[in-house]
């Protein structure tokens, strides 16, 4: 008797510290370092309002944070794409999602309907027309290069031609 309530206290006690470790992402109120902590572990599973597992409600403010992760090269189990998506695509990449979040953040709206970049003189979307490790860090580079430059006004004495565009001139764009 007493071994049977000692291996029930156990395993209860397991439960418990299991279910500590599990922590809820504010769908509305996002924290970047748990949003990646998850993706990476593949237990991101936060909805959305319509009940979807959506990417959740990141703001300009977090760009900064999303930006430190936009270099990650890890390879996650899945990413949250947009409910209108069709694209079951393979696994991607965290910083190339890091920065789909951003250009998404940018735009207003989804970047697009999967956490791609291809290059933009792509016949198709075959994978051989996805971007590199080092095309995507280049990528990463570039946003930086943006948000710092974000910072300030434009003016007409400006002379940064792609001033509120981070892809511009790169060859790259969003699939």
């Amino acid at each position: 008797m007493r071994k049977t309530v000692f291996v029930m206290l156990t395993v209860l006690l397991a439960m418990a510290c299991i279910s500590c470790n599990d922590e809820a992402l504010d769908y509305n109120n996002p924290d970047v370092g748990l949003f990646v902590k998850q993706l990476k572990d593949g237990t991101y599973n936060t909805k959305g309002p319509d009940g979807y597992i959506e990417v959740p409600r990141f703001t300009k403010e977090d760009i900064p944070e999303l930006l430190t992760h936009a270099g990650d090269l890890t390879i996650i189990p899945s990413f949250p794409l947009p409910p209108v998506s069709s694209y079951l695509g393979t696994k991607v990449r965290l910083g190339e999602c890091m920065l789909w979040i951003v250009e998404s953040i940018r735009i207003g709206q989804y970047a697009s309907l999967g956490c791609r970049m291809v290059r933009a003189d792509a016949d198709n979307y075959e994978g051989i027309y996805f971007l590199s490790d080092a095309e995507v860090r280049d990528a990463a580079k570039r946003y930086r290069y943006w948000w710092e430059n974000a910072k300030f006004p434009k003016t007409e004495w400006s002379v940064i031609p792609c001033f509120d565009d981070p892809l511009c001139g790169s060859g790259y764009r969003w699939w």
